[in-house]
C-alpha cells in the first residue's frame, strides 16, 4: 500500500544541481536520501529548515513536493519531480539516469 508523504527540494546555488533536504538538515543529490514526512506541521517545519539555506546562499527556491512511498521506495507524484530526480528524458546517456536505469510511472 502506498503512503502519501512530502519532501523538500531546491537547486544548489553554486552549480544548479537538484538537491533534497535530508534528515540531518543537509542537501543531498539523491531523492532516496530525502527526509519524508507525512504530517502537515512536520512538512512546514521541514520547508522552513530548507528556507534557511536560502539566506545562507546554499540553495534557491526550496519547496515541498508530494511523493508516495511504495515498498520503501519514494516515487514522485508529478512528472516534473520525476524528471528533476532522474534527469532529462531525451538523453538517457546523460545526467543521473545514465548511472541507473530509470523507470517512470504515470503521474497521477
Amino acid at each position: 500500500m502506498a503512503t502519501p508523504a512530502q519532501a523538500v527540494t531546491a537547486n544548489r546555488l553554486n552549480d544548479g544541481e537538484v538537491v533534497y533536504l535530508d534528515a540531518a538538515g543537509n542537501w543531498a543529490e539523491s531523492l532516496d536520501e530525502s527526509k519524508f514526512v507525512t504530517d502537515k506541521a512536520e512538512a512546514q517545519q521541514l520547508l522552513e529548515q530548507g528556507e534557511k539555506s536560502v539566506d545562507d546562499r546554499v540553495v534557491l527556491d526550496p519547496y515541498l513536493f508530494d511523493v508516495t512511498i511504495e515498498n520503501g521506495v519514494a516515487i514522485p507524484v508529478k512528472k516534473r519531480e520525476h524528471i528533476r530526480a532522474n534527469g532529462p528524458t531525451v538523453r538517457l546517456d546523460l545526467g543521473k539516469q545514465a548511472a541507473e536505469p530509470v523507470e517512470f510511472k504515470k503521474a497521477s
